[in-house]
């Protein structure tokens, strides 16, 4: 068996047991950790298939962005574990059924033949100064660099709409005017009051 068959099932074995446990898992932190490494051992099949630009953009945005955020939505939540338990519990027979339904679906998509090692070639192999994501930068920007630049008006257009929204108006908002903070003076801020000192009876 070569090295790479070796890799490819020590990978395999790691995305699929860490997407069980994640479906199990209780603990919503362990459940974040664990679809993590399934991201990774993802990205290390992708990386066998020569799919590199795949691979890296996965841990990038979603490793590096997308779960950092989910962790600080679980911190921030403080979510009761009691709460999550009963849940699990009550929606435990609906998971197990709908599991059995995918089971039996992609059993039956596997079992048709289409997908047998037999009809599905093995990826071409490239040479070692071949790199994936110049071809894929090539093609794009010169055959799709149309759609890809209107894509970015877009989001560029998203962006400044969502600032928009957050920065509008508002006559509850108070907003500070630094040239008032700077020029401010100590009688304008301070008030002394002279109060006098009297000795209070204590009650026998």
């Amino acid at each position: 068996m070569e090295f790479s068959s070796i890799l490819f099932y020590v990978f395999g074995f790691c995305f699929v047991a860490s997407s069980a446990m994640l479906v199990i898992a209780r603990n919503t932190l362990k459940a974040a950790m664990l679809l993590i490494l399934s991201f990774f051992s993802v990205a290390s099949l992708w990386l066998l298939l020569e799919a590199e630009f795949l691979a890296i953009t996965l841990i990038l945005v979603y490793v590096g962005a997308v779960m950092v955020l989910f962790l600080f939505v679980i911190k921030m939540l403080n979510i009761d574990q009691s709460t999550i338990r009963a849940k699990f519990t009550t929606y435990l027979p609906l998971g197990i059924f709908v599991s059995l339904v995918v089971i039996a679906q992609i059993a039956l998509v596997l079992s048709a033949g289409q997908f047998d090692l037999e009809n599905v070639e093995e990826p071409a192999r490239h040479i070692a100064g071949y790199s994936n994501i110049t071809e894929l930068a090539t093609d794009l920007y010169t055959t799709y660099v149309y759609p890809f630049e209107l894509a970015a008006v877009l989001l560029l257009i998203a962006i400044i709409a969502a600032i928009t929204l957050v920065h509008r108006k508002d006559s509850r908002s108070k907003k500070q005017n630094i040239s008032e903070q700077v020029s401010v003076q100590a009688s304008e801020r301070v008030r002394l009051a002279s109060i006098s000192s009297t000795k209070s009876k204590e009650p026998k």
